[in-house]
């Protein structure tokens, strides 16, 4: 596997949400006013998320080129780490444009590597001050660099589930179902939606059926998508069907699904749905 992290991986957001719960315990064990987590890409290490406890010292989605970076000289050496009580004396550091920049000194890094050992990026602090580490304070932040691991790998697991969480099921020219299941978030949301018009329109579709008989509803919301879905279909003159609706699931939703105003039919079942459109099962 490549020891790299692209920007066509997912967008990590388990990470930023972990990341930033944990980053207020980091500044005030180790009295810094800002933590952050960068993720390497091609060329540039770019800040995932942040925290500044005063002033903004490193907003989210702060880029430097990689050669530049103090994330550089973190990734190369052999303890995975670097700290320096001030930077703008620091015969290495005080020579990056990006010292000047900040204007910041004390500073501790640590490489931020997925369960299998794959750079993913750092997680370092830093301070306007001088700022003298400890072996606990470094012990320190490199546990909370491996708790994050888990969280990459999480956010990896869910990034590709979603590719094979679109079950789209072809019945005959022109007909497939989709049979929702779990949870529709928004990273698997962006999928559904592209995984089904990239069906219609390969393959000509004339009916969608829709099955929500597993779906799990979160948080008692109709995921918006399904209704963007549907109303996408409709303009590629494709005509969805809805299944697998029951009367709880129909009643708690009646005030969050807005599709009165099109013709999307509902019925009780997938055979019913084959049934509307001129189709049925039969056993050989």
């Amino acid at each position: 596997m490549n020891n790299e992290y692209t920007n066509k991986i997912p967008a990590f957001h388990s990470l930023r949400s972990v990341s930033l719960k944990l980053f207020s315990l980091i500044s005030d064990r180790l009295n810094v006013s800002t933590a952050y987590v960068t993720r390497r890409g091609e060329t540039a290490m770019t800040v995932l998320s942040s925290y500044n406890r005063e002033e903004e010292i490193i907003p989210e989605g702060y880029s430097v080129e990689y050669g530049g970076t103090y994330c550089r000289l973190i990734i190369m050496k052999d303890e995975c780490m670097m700290h320096t009580a001030d930077l703008t004396k620091d015969l290495i550091t005080r020579e990056l444009e990006v010292t000047s920049q900040l204007n910041v000194k004390g500073f501790l890094g640590v490489t931020l590597k997925d369960l299998e050992g794959n750079v993913f990026g750092t997680l370092c602090v830093m301070d306007r001050e001088e700022k003298q580490f400890t072996e606990d304070d470094i012990n320190y932040l490199k546990y909370m660099a491996d708790l994050l691991s888990h969280i990459i790998d999480l956010d990896k697991t869910k990034y590709y589930m979603g590719f094979l969480s679109v079950p789209i099921i072809p019945i005959t020219s022109g007909v497939s179902i989709l049979s929702l299941q779990g949870i529709v978030d928004e990273n698997r949301s962006e999928q559904i939606m592209a995984d089904v018009l990239q069906t219609a329109a390969e393959q000509d579709i004339r009916y969608f059926i829709v099955d929500l008989s597993k779906l799990i509803v979160q948080d008692d919301v109709f995921p918006n998508v399904l209704i963007n879905m549907i109303q996408a279909l409709q303009l590629m003159g494709v005509d969805a069907i809805i299944t697998g609706v029951t009367p709880a699931f129909a009643m708690s939703q009646f005030k969050h699904i807005n599709l009165e105003n099109s013709s999307t039919k509902f019925v009780t079942n997938i055979k019913m749905a084959l049934d509307y459109i001129g189709y049925s099962l039969v056993e050989k």
